[in-house]
């Protein structure tokens, strides 16, 4: 008979029904289809059989992670965005759009994921909530967002869900927190109190970041610390020398003393720039975040940290554009500049170019200064003196070239003007200051009248003379290119490379001439230079004219007060060139711009090749800084003037080392040569041997006992020490 494949399964199915509701105990109540009316069991009353409960393993103990409970609340990835305008319900629309664009930058916003709590009238109530797709997002919302300026009015306060539990469990009465023991940190400044006077450097290459002190006698770089995976993109020194920051993809953490232990550490995910303030006090973490949706801009995010107790002081973040002057393309770090060092009086201030404006800021208070920001109409660029707080910026011309370009130096906090200069027929212009704020200097590049050409011309400023004068200065040959342009440290000239052929010209200036009044004069103009870049000493006097990139490493140590040349060497596809903080010492590197010859080459001042360190993939070489010295003016006076006294302990130093490095020598050569002695006693000692004697006259017959005659013949060798090449 045929039987259909429903029947089966309905059988099949009653079956199986049957044979659970027979292992239900009887004691259940059921209904009048036979079936139990759960509604009326107890749980707590049901017993289950002894070895059911063994088999599910319902009789071990169970072990709850309370605090991992605790945190798994399900709202890990939910942020509570407060301090937002109340509106009516016409306007909550507008409102989340501008919310969504705001936070769609950062992260994932889950479908639904805005809510704007509404009272009984469909009026927010100043407060929304904000769900994001994983909790690092919303971490990342709540660093990148707490304190963001919506309006004049309304300053985002911003936290996780979660916290508002930690939040409740804080008494109504304070209670004062148990002091914390002390704990000694060490010395960040220990490295200057190095007996023989010697710097510190960095250097990184491949995986590897090493810290070396430079030993001119020993010639070579002793390993002060090393370690693999100190830092995810570069490491940078702080201002003084007492701190080496390193940076990674979740913020920038801060190393020192002895050990170089990590000191602090600070938050900001993608950062990418950083930039200590002159006191070493503050720091400024940036980054750039592209746009998660067609059509929106890239976002920047800048932090203000303060370097000893760890607080974020400040948050800016916004569009790329109120970042950026008008016209400028792409962003430029630093994005807020720091003044020169200033006293406790007058704080310490950080400026940022916008749209007609600079908008400067007071440290620690981050307020702006007079609570507005200094209209500059199409103001392109500024900058800070090193040693004052004044600021120069650089206004273009404007109205078709109806309004001139300016240049104007303003002194905070008063926001009083030191100094202005209308320009006309101006292309563009470059700012230099001296490194001692001494004196201020802008590069103008101006068209002639024809518009058909161009030409370029100095103003200069001193700014310790009253009323702050000013003078102009033009090459002989106008239409000459200016190639670079530099200050001397610590002094009162400047060095200028012009022409426009392969091998330029390099002339110097005073700013006084030879009977020191303030005129600015001519030195002397050095012809034919294979150079693009000046780096002058630190000390001033010795400058190295550099020929870098195209030039292939070409290098001049040349001596302004006497107008001499010290040395011309070459390494060859050299990138870059530091000068150690005391002027002593000299490195040109090759980094991983190109593939080949990388590391440095360490000179004496005079150029004198030390020594030679490669590395392939090197990436960094930086000095470390040196903080200022605790002598007065006229203490250094007193040592330059008994220098010879002074200088014999270092001597006896030197003398010491080379004694020591003349006996490890003679100890090497020892060894060597009794090491051949004993290699040699060996082999004479293996020729007599049976075996020895047995293998000869198996190879050599009758010929092993025949006396051979040996001739010995002296013949000298010449070996090339070194070669110094003497310029023509």
């Amino acid at each position: 008979r045929m039987v259909s494949w429903e029947s089966v399964r309905r059988r099949r199915s009653d079956e199986a029904t049957r044979a659970t509701m027979e292992s239900i105990p009887s004691s259940f109540p059921r209904d009048q289809d036979g079936f139990v009316d759960w509604s009326k069991v107890n749980a707590e009353d049901v017993q289950l059989p002894a070895e059911e409960v063994e088999r599910a393993g319902l009789n071990a103990p169970v072990e709850v992670q309370l605090e991992e409970a605790a945190r798994d609340s399900g709202f890990a990835s939910v942020i509570v965005v407060d301090n937002l305008p109340q509106i009516p319900d016409a306007k909550v629309s507008k409102l989340q759009t501008v919310l969504t664009k705001i936070f769609s930058q950062i992260g994932e916003i889950r479908e639904g994921g805005l809510l704007l709590p509404q009272d009984e009238s469909k009026t927010t109530l100043g407060f929304a909530f904000v769900e994001f797709a994983t909790e690092q997002q919303a971490q990342s919302a709540v660093e990148q967002t707490d304190g963001y300026k919506l309006d004049k009015s309304h300053i985002f306060k911003v936290c996780k869900f979660d916290d508002f539990e930690k939040f409740s469990k804080v008494p109504d009465e304070y209670m004062a927190p148990a002091p914390k023991p002390f704990a000694q940190r060490e010395n960040t400044q220990a490295w200057m109190m190095d007996q023989r006077g010697r710097d510190q450097f960095v250097c990184r290459f491949g995986d590897e970041t090493e810290i070396f002190w430079n030993d001119a006698q020993t010639k070579k770089g002793e390993e002060v610390y090393r370690r693999s995976f100190w830092t995810e993109s570069y490491v940078q020194w702080s201002p003084k020398g007492s701190l080496l920051a390193t940076v990674h993809r979740q913020g920038v953490a801060l190393w020192g003393g002895e050990s170089f232990g990590r000191l602090a550490k600070y938050g900001h995910n993608g950062v990418q720039f950083i930039e200590f303030s002159p006191c070493e006090r503050f720091l400024a973490t940036g980054s750039t975040h592209e746009p998660s949706k067609a059509g929106e801009t890239t976002t920047v995010v800048v932090n203000f940290f303060d370097t000893r107790s760890g607080a974020k002081l400040r948050q800016f973040i916004g569009p790329i554009s109120d970042f950026i002057a008008d016209g400028q393309q792409g962003l430029t770090w630093p994005v807020f500049k720091w003044s020169g060092q200033t006293d406790e009086s007058s704080g310490c201030f950080f400026a940022k170019i916008g749209t007609g404006a600079i908008s400067v800021y007071q440290a620690p208070e981050m307020t702006l200064v007079d609570k507005k920001s200094i209209k500059l109409d199409g103001v392109v660029d500024f900058c800070w003196s090193p040693a004052d707080p004044i600021l120069a910026a650089y206004q273009p011309e404007q109205g078709g070239g109806n309004q001139p370009a300016r240049i104007s130096l303003m002194k905070l906090p008063g926001k009083t003007e030191v100094r202005s200069k209308n320009l006309f027929n101006v292309v563009g212009v470059k700012m230099f200051w001296q490194s001692s704020g001494d004196y201020f200097a802008a590069k103008i590049l101006r068209t002639t009248k024809s518009k058909k050409s161009t030409y370029s011309g100095f103003e200069l400023f001193r700014l310790r003379e009253p009323n702050c004068p000013m003078e102009v200065l033009e090459l002989a040959d106008k239409s000459e290119k200016i190639v670079a342009f530099a200050w001397e440290p610590k002094g009162h000239r400047f060095a200028i490379i012009h022409g426009d052929g392969a091998r330029p010209d390099v002339s110097f200036y005073s700013m006084k001439d030879k009977q020191g009044n303030n005129n600015c004069t001519l030195i002397g103009t050095i012809k034919n230079k294979t150079a693009n870049h000046l780096f002058w000493s630190p000390n001033g006097r010795v400058i190295i004219l550099a020929g870098l990139k195209t030039m292939n490493g070409q290098f001049e140590f040349f001596d302004v007060d006497s107008m001499d040349t010290m040395a011309s060497v070459e390494h060859f596809m050299a990138t870059d060139v530091e000068w150690d903080p005391t002027g002593r010492y000299v490195t040109t590197a090759v980094t991983s711009v190109h593939q080949m010859e990388n590391g440095y080459h360490m000179w004496t001042f005079n150029g004198k090749l030390l020594y030679k360190y490669g590395k392939d993939r090197f990436f960094q070489f930086l000095w470390r800084p040196r903080g200022k010295g605790l002598l007065s003016a006229e203490q250094e006076a007193e040592i330059e003037k008994n220098i010879k006294k002074y200088s014999k302990r270092f001597e006896e130093i030197d003398e010491q080392i080379r004694s020591q490095q003349e006996g490890n020598l003679a100890s090497e050569k020892k060894a060597v040569a009794e090491k051949w002695k004993v290699w040699l006693a060996a082999k004479k000692a293996a020729r007599e041997t049976p075996a020895y004697k047995n293998k000869l006259n198996e190879l050599l017959g009758d010929q092993a006992n025949s006396e051979s005659k040996v001739v010995e013949t002296k013949v000298k060798v010449e070996d090339i020490i070194s070669i110094n090449e003497e310029p023509l």
